[in-house]
């Protein structure tokens, strides 16, 4: 009978209340994964990080997200919460996880969790880029949308501007998905910046539905191309379209860029911190 190698320094698994909660700061290169959720048959973020807490520390452990990113979607900062059969050093636990997981997977910081912390729940805000290259790349194509036709950025942040504040996201979710959950979403920021070669979005939302951030940028990219006008973009928050569904932006340029919670501020606009190879 195979036994499960022990974990240096560690004893009995603990019980009850004696469990431990954490607070993680993530980043993690989504391609090639099947998104954050677990799922059967599939390898997935969230899926490997609780293998890997599970050796470590030896017994079950619960691991919960902020967000869902989608299949092929990146993280710069992707908060869980980390229940764990025990106490131990924040540094020990963020170098001894970090030391089983793959290298698209990073864990940054590992905090004590406040009374009562659940990432998802706890959340404020989510915050996400996305990066629009205006150049064809070999190195950074993993990490944008290309887009060969010239965008007007003007007409891009007009459309921008007409998704900030609470509105009925409908069109822009997929009912199979989301069929539970109220499609009513507060956005207090929709904006885009040129730099170089790139166009950035940034989008700050109170929560988003699948795909929805895609969808918008989609939007905003059409708009950018001539081809969609602002009141045309303002009609979909009142009335149905396929369009958003058919312009969905690739995962590819999708980062989780930052998770929002009491007091915190919104950080500085700024691009993904590793070379893209953009001037």
């Amino acid at each position: 009978m195979s036994r499960t190698r022990p974990v240096p320094g560690q004893g009995k698994k603990a019980q009850g209340p004696s469990r431990a909660r954490y607070k993680l700061t993530i980043e993690y290169d989504g391609t090639g994964f099947s998104g954050w959720q677990s799922q059967t048959n599939a390898r997935s973020i969230q899926g490997t990080l609780i293998d890997a807490a599970r050796e470590f520390f030896g017994g079950e452990v619960d691991l919960q997200g902020a967000g869902r990113t989608d299949a092929g979607v990146h993280a710069l900062g992707q908060v869980a919460h980390l229940e764990a059969p025990r106490r131990l050093p924040l540094q020990r636990i963020r170098v001894g996880l970090n030391d089983l997981l793959p290298a698209p997977i990073n864990i940054l910081k590992v905090e004590e969790a406040p009374a009562g912390f659940h990432a998802r729940h706890s959340a404020k805000a989510r915050v996400y880029l996305y990066l629009i290259s205006r150049t064809r790349t070999a190195f950074g194509k993993r990490y944008v949308w290309w887009v060969k036709d010239d965008l007007d950025l003007v007409r891009m942040q007009a459309a921008a501007e007409v998704f900030q504040g609470f509105h009925d996201f409908a069109t822009f979710a997929d009912k199979r998905i989301d069929k539970h959950l109220s499609t009513e979403v507060q956005i207090d920021r929709a904006e885009l910046e040129s730099w170089g070669d790139l166009i950035v979005v940034r989008i700050v939302g109170s929560h988003f539905l699948w795909k929805m951030v895609r969808r918008l940028v989609g939007m905003m990219v059409e708009a950018g191309r001539g081809s969609l006008s602002r009141d045309a973009v303002r009609r979909m928050l009142t009335e149905p379209s396929a369009l958003p569904a058919q312009c969905t932006a690739p995962p590819s340029g999708l980062f989780l860029a930052q998770v929002l919670y009491e007091k915190e501020r919104l950080a500085p606009l700024a691009l993904p911190p590793f070379p893209l190879f953009f001037r």
